[in-house]
C-alpha cells in the first residue's frame, strides 16, 4: 500500500504541459549581390530574399524571379540583364557586355510586385597587371584526423601605381585539370541481371580534362595603404586538394579586380564576420548594409553589394609532382566522361 501511495502521489509531478515557444517569422530582406568587370561578359546580379530568422524548414535562401534588372552608366546607356531560367534568380548581361575604365555605373532593379531599388554609383578605377603568379601549400591541421587538410595558396606579384590609391580584390576563376578515374573497376548498382555486384570493366576512358569554377575559400582583398607605389606580393586565392584536383596537371585560373574604397570597406566588414572563431566573446553576426537602396522606403534594410572594377586575368600551371603534400588520390570507379564537363579532348589552349 504504501509503494501504491507513493506512484500516485508521482503521476501528478510527471503529467507537465509542454511549453509552446512561439517565434515571430524574421523578415525576408532583399540581397543583391552583382560584379562587372572590363572582361566581356556575360556578367551575374544575383538576387535572393534572406532570412534573418525562422523556422529551418522554409529555407533560408529565395530567389527572387521575374524581376527587370538593368544598368546604367554615367552617360545614360542602358543595358537590360536577362534572368537565366535554369538558375532562377541570376540576372545576366549581354556576351559582349563590358564595364570600361573611368565610367561609373549603377544597377536598377524593380520586382514583380512593383518594389524599386538602385545602388550609389561605382566607378570603374584602372588596375594593374599582375606581374607573377606562383602557389605555396597550405596544410590544416583537423582535430581527431590523422591527415590534415590542405590545398594550394595562389601568390600574386603587383607592382602597385604611385599615383593613386587601389583597392584589390581577387577572385579564382574556371580550373581546368587532369582527371584520372578507374573504369576498370567500375562495378554497377545490384540488379536483377546483376545480383552479386560482379564487377564490368568500361573499355574507356580512364583520362579526361575535367574543367571546375572553383569559389576562394574566403575573401582575399587588399588596400595599398602599406605599399603604395611599391612591388610587392599577396595571397589571393585558396584552392583545396580534395584527391582529384591535384592528381596530375592543374591549370588554376586567377583575377585581380580593382574596387571602390566603399566596396572594399564592405568586403573588410563580411571578411572579418566570417572569420569570427565563434567563442561566447565574439560578437552577434549583424546584416552588412550595402550600397543597395530602396526608392520607395529609404528605411529598409537591403544587403549585398554591387562593384564595378577593372579586371586582370592569369593562369598557372600546377603539377603534382612538385608538390610537397597532396591528399591520398581519390578512386573513381567509372568512366572519366560520366563526370559533369569532362573531355578526352585536350584543351586547344593547354600548355603546361
Amino acid at each position: 500500500m504504501r509503494k501504491l501511495l507513493f506512484i500516485l502521489l508521482l503521476l501528478p509531478l510527471a503529467c507537465i504541459d509542454p511549453y509552446e515557444v512561439e517565434v515571430e517569422q524574421g523578415v525576408q530582406l532583399l540581397t543583391v549581390e552583382g560584379l562587372i568587370t572590363t572582361q566581356p561578359g556575360p556578367h551575374v546580379v544575383k538576387l535572393s530574399r534572406s532570412d534573418t530568422y525562422g523556422s529551418v524548414f522554409q529555407g533560408l535562401v529565395r530567389p527572387v524571379r521575374s524581376a527587370t534588372v538593368v544598368i546604367r552608366d554615367d552617360l545614360g546607356d542602358v543595358t537590360f540583364l536577362a534572368e537565366d531560367l535554369e538558375e532562377r534568380g541570376n540576372y545576366l548581361t549581354p556576351v559582349g557586355f563590358q564595364a570600361v575604365v573611368g565610367r561609373s555605373y549603377t544597377l536598377q532593379i524593380q520586382l514583380v510586385e512593383g518594389q524599386v531599388y538602385t545602388s550609389l554609383p561605382e566607378r570603374v578605377e584602372s588596375v594593374p597587371e599582375i606581374q607573377a603568379l606562383s602557389y605555396g601549400i597550405v596544410r590544416i591541421p583537423v582535430e581527431g584526423e590523422a591527415n590534415d587538410r590542405s590545398g594550394v595558396q595562389l601568390v600574386v606579384d603587383i607592382d602597385d601605381p604611385s599615383d593613386q590609391n587601389n583597392f584589390y580584390f581577387w577572385r579564382t576563376g574556371v580550373s581546368t585539370f587532369i582527371l584520372k578515374t578507374r573504369p576498370d573497376l567500375f562495378t554497377p548498382r545490384p540488379s536483377d541481371s546483376n545480383p552479386s555486384r560482379d564487377p564490368q570493366p568500361k573499355d574507356c576512358c580512364n583520362t579526361c580534362f575535367q574543367t571546375e569554377a572553383i569559389s576562394n575559400q574566403g575573401i582575399f582583398i587588399a588596400s595599398d595603404d602599406n605599399f603604395n607605389g611599391l612591388s610587392t606580393r599577396v595571397p589571393a586565392g585558396f584552392i583545396e586538394d580534395n584527391g582529384i584536383r591535384f592528381a596530375e596537371t592543374h591549370r588554376a585560373e586567377i583575377s585581380q579586380i580593382s574596387i571602390s574604397a566603399s566596396a572594399y570597406r564592405f568586403l573588410r566588414l563580411v571578411k572579418q564576420q566570417t572569420e569570427i572563431s565563434g567563442s561566447v566573446f565574439d560578437p552577434p553576426p549583424a546584416n552588412i548594409r550595402g550600397n543597395m537602396i530602396s526608392l520607395d522606403d529609404p528605411e529598409e534594410v537591403v544587403l549585398g553589394y554591387f562593384m564595378a572594377g577593372a579586371e586582370s586575368v592569369r593562369q598557372i600551371y600546377i603539377n603534382s609532382n612538385e608538390m610537397e603534400f597532396t591528399q591520398p588520390i581519390a578512386i573513381i570507379p567509372d568512366d572519366c566522361r560520366v563526370l559533369p564537363n569532362t573531355t578526352t579532348e585536350t584543351p586547344a589552349d593547354w600548355n603546361p
